[in-house]
């Protein structure tokens, strides 16, 4: 069986840092897009991009307006999720649930009903 691999110019070292770039270029772009309100943090958990599939959830989360880590801490603990979780680790049930949280924009706590 022959084997045929192509040789690059470039050094691996050099690829992996040109492919880490692009990545982090990426990433930053969904989240200028969350903040700005181009597309929802519901739509990327749900969509789980090329990009978004190494990103903690917390990461995601947290891109949005108005969201730091007491907030999404709360979210996310009511879901039974770590904050650590990346995006592309997630269930289905698990994306389903924290997306229609996003979406509905509940808070992460019951409310407590005044007797």
């Amino acid at each position: 069986m022959n084997v045929v691999t192509t040789a690059s110019s470039d050094p691996q070292h050099l690829r992996a840092l040109a492919r880490a770039n692009e990545i982090r270029l990426a990433r930053a772009e969904l989240k200028r897009g969350v903040a700005q309100g181009r597309v929802s943090a519901a739509e990327v958990i749900i969509d789980c991009p090329w990009e978004a599939q190494s990103m903690t959830v917390a990461d995601v989360l947290m891109s949005q307006r108005r969201w730091g880590l007491t907030r999404c801490r709360k979210v996310l603990f009511a879901l039974q999720l770590s904050e650590l979780k990346t995006v592309g680790a997630l269930t289905e049930r698990q994306r389903h649930a924290l997306a229609g949280r996003l979406r509905a924009g509940a808070p992460a706590e019951p409310a407590l009903a005044l007797a």
